[in-house]
C-alpha cells in the first residue's frame, strides 16, 4: 500500500531540530522524499506498523504535526507530478 507521510516539526529549539532530523531519517528508511517534509512510502502492513510506531514515538504532539495519507494499492492513477524532483516509482529497479 502507498502511504504519504507529511510532517511539520517545530525547530525553534535545539531539541526540535534534532526531532526533525530523526523523523526525516526514519521516513528515509521507509520511503522516498518527494518534498522537504513529505515522503511516499510503499509499505506492507508490518512496515507500516513499524514506521507509524517509530514516528509517533519521535514527534511531540504539543509542538509538531504528523499526517498520514492512505493511498491504497491502486494509487498510480491518483498521483500526478509536475516540475522538478521526479521520484522513481517504488517498483522501479534501484540500479540500471
Amino acid at each position: 500500500m502507498m502511504i504519504v507521510v507529511s510532517y511539520d516539526v517545530s525547530t525553534t529549539s535545539a531539541a526540535g531540530r534534532k526531532r526533525l532530523r530523526k523523523i526525516a531519517k526514519e521516513c528515509t528508511n521507509f520511503g522516498s522524499r518527494v518534498q522537504q517534509s513529505v515522503f511516499e512510502c510503499h509499505l506492507d502492513p508490518t512496515q507500516w506498523a513499524t514506521l507509524k510506531l517509530r514516528l509517533l514515538g519521535l514527534f511531540k504532539a504539543e509542538e509538531d504535526s504528523l499526517r498520514f495519507y492512505f493511498m491504497g494499492s491502486k494509487w498510480r492513477g491518483d498521483v500526478e507530478h509536475h516540475g522538478t524532483k521526479a521520484v522513481p516509482e517504488p517498483d522501479d529497479p534501484l540500479f540500471a
